[in-house]
């Protein structure tokens, strides 16, 4: 996949959107921001990854110091100002170079982690945009496949701790059910020495999760309910019920 070109493509469908849209509408899978409120998280969290990659920054920088942090006050510059964050974005990976280790979330990564990282945060945040303008969202099947296994792997990443989504000795399989997929579509989630693992395989879990990549990416990440009609869950639901308690950042 060409993260650099979905992230532009992402970007234009967002802002196609959000300007059709009532800036004041609520986003209800965002409890307390209003459509304009997403548009400038997304612009400014945009300018950050930039400011971070342009300047091979090797630790945090605090959002609210970037250049360029503030939307234009009129509705439609304000969401030229956040599509135009992606263009962003890969300039600061080529000022830096794409191999170049630079802060992230996970330890130190390649610049052009941002690229994949700034993708899928436009990805479900578009979902949360069509959600509040009452309108319909599609996404490729492969981004949607993609958009999940990245997050699952911010999950993996997070410290060893008490709260870990799978208790010992449960497991969670996840299908994607669309045909023709080119990057992984299967997911079985385990839990290690406090952690969550990751591997891309077919097996049984303690319970199981099919669904179209873009059904089970946004019920994961709770944008969808989990008894959803598009999904089926096969086992102990009760193991799907505890990983979205658990995964609630």
């Amino acid at each position: 996949m060409d993260f650099a070109a979905e992230l532009v493509e992402q970007n234009r469908l967002f802002a196609e959107l959000a300007l059709a849209a009532d800036p004041d509408a609520d986003v209800t899978t965002c409890p307390g921001w209003t459509l304009r409120q997403l548009v400038t998280h997304m612009g400014r969290g945009h300018r950050w990854a930039a400011t971070i990659t342009g300047e091979r920054s090797q630790v945090v920088i605090d959002p609210k110091t970037v250049a360029d942090g503030k939307p234009p006050a009129d509705w439609a510059g304000a969401v030229d100002w956040m599509a135009k964050g992606a263009q962003l974005i890969l300039d600061g990976v080529e000022k830096a170079g794409p191999d170049t280790a630079v802060w992230t979330f996970t330890g130190p990564k390649p610049s052009a982690w941002w690229i994949r990282r700034r993708l899928h945060e436009t990805v479900i945040h578009r979902a949360d945009a069509a959600i509040a303008a009452g309108v319909p969202f599609e996404v490729k099947p492969d981004v949607a496949a993609d958009c999940l296994s990245e997050w699952l792997g911010l999950v993996a990443a997070r410290p060893a701790g008490d709260d870990v989504p799978l208790d010992e000795g449960t497991s969670l399989h996840l299908h994607a059910t669309d045909d023709g997929l080119t990057v992984p579509g299967e997911w079985i989630l385990r839990t290690a020495d406090g952690r969550i693992t990751v591997e891309h395989e077919h097996t049984k879990g303690t319970a199981a999760v099919r669904g179209k990549a873009a059904d089970l990416a946004l019920a994961l990440l709770r944008r969808l309910p989990a008894d959803h009609p598009g999904l089926s869950i096969v086992g102990d639901a009760g193991v799907l019920t505890t990983w979205l308690e658990r995964t609630q950042f």
